[in-house]
């Protein structure tokens, strides 16, 4: 079971990643472009850091380490994170609507006009309101905007003799983001990184990283061991199936396929890299889709499980289960009609 938070604050400015999946909002610089890290940095930052600090075995590490994100906090309440609201709920400002079944199990929404047109203004909601229902998410302020925003500046290019910039393309232009003052990310984890500073991400800036322990008493702690019964979301992408191909939910006997009700969007792209630079092979970067967070699956029948009893053979195995890289987190939620 996860017992640490991780958080990770920036000092300045957070790398802002591109892929090659165009951006309606901006083809050109920045396409494909994604932020947070995911939690494939975090986990990578563990290896790199257990060279020197010798935070466990590595084979323990390399078997046991789960780590699951990206989320987001206010640095004074970490505890508070928010995730990624599930899609049957559509808050906006002033407003709130949500999908619900009727007898033959169609998905449905108000009739309302003014409910039909109403589109999703937040994303995010407060983890320790998860439970509540989306009238009472809204009205207790339990959403928000993402802290953060994209940026781009010159960044110079050194002389390695000295600190002068190279006379020839000694500048170059670099997508960053900038995230609030007062805003960090959070990550769970079953391990603790040691306090400090990190160069962290794809432009290695500097972050300060921190780990607390998730209390037992906590409502984080009852809700990620609450069981699963007829209806989950996700909270981070999910990936399910084999080495080549990827599925909407898993096709293992065991997961109860007949029947499933979805709310869902486009898939996202899911990447990571494997191995390191140092090695002859080099880093081996994969790529698939995945299912977006937020997604939302109805079962036939009860599953009985949390996320952490998931068997890794429901995910796609690079050299290890992709359950290590946190994917497909999900919690239970309450559908209004289900029966």
């Amino acid at each position: 079971m996860f017992k640490y938070l991780i958080t990770v604050t920036p000092l300045g400015l957070l790398y802002g990643s591109a892929g090659a999946f165009l951006s309606p909002e901006n083809l050109v610089g920045r396409s494909g472009a994604k932020f947070p890290p995911d939690a494939a940095t975090v986990s990578g930052l563990f290896f790199s850091v257990n060279k020197q600090k010798a935070i466990a075995d590595h084979e323990v590490l390399k078997y046991q380490l789960h780590v699951a994100g990206p989320f987001w906090a206010k640095q004074d309440d970490p505890e508070s994170f928010y995730v990624p609201i599930p899609r049957h709920r559509i808050i906006a400002n002033g407003n709130e609507d949500e999908w619900q079944l009727d007898a033959q199990r169609k998905w449905y929404r108000d009739p309302d006009p003014k409910k039909q047109a109403l589109e999703p203004e937040y994303r995010w909601q407060r983890i320790d309101a998860w439970t509540k229902t989306t009238k009472k998410i809204r009205s207790d302020q339990e959403v928000e905007v993402v802290p953060w925003q994209s940026v781009s500046f010159l960044h110079p290019q050194m002389q390695h003799e000295q600190r002068h910039v190279l006379e020839q393309d000694g500048l170059f232009l670099e997508s960053a983001v900038q995230m609030d003052e007062g805003a960090c990310l959070v990550y769970l984890s079953t391990h603790a990184l040691p306090d400090g500073w990190y160069r962290f991400g794809g432009e290695g800036h500097m972050v300060e990283v921190s780990s607390q322990l998730i209390s037992l008493e906590s409502k984080l702690d009852q809700l990620l061991k609450t069981k699963i019964q007829r209806a989950f979301a996700l909270i981070v992408p999910g990936v399910w199936g084999s080495k080549n191909l990827s599925y909407r939910y898993p096709k293992h006997p065991d997961f109860p396929r007949e029947g499933i009700k979805m709310l869902t969007d486009k898939p996202v792209p899911y990447r990571y890299r494997l191995g390191h630079r140092a090695t002859e092979r080099g880093r081996l970067s994969r790529g698939r889709y995945a299912v977006p967070a937020g997604t939302v699956y109805v079962l036939k029948r009860p599953l009985e499980k949390t996320w952490w009893e998931f068997p890794d053979e429901w995910f796609p195995r690079e050299g290890f289960p992709l359950k290590h890289l946190g994917c497909g987190l999900c919690l239970p939620v309450d559908i209004q009609g289900l029966v």
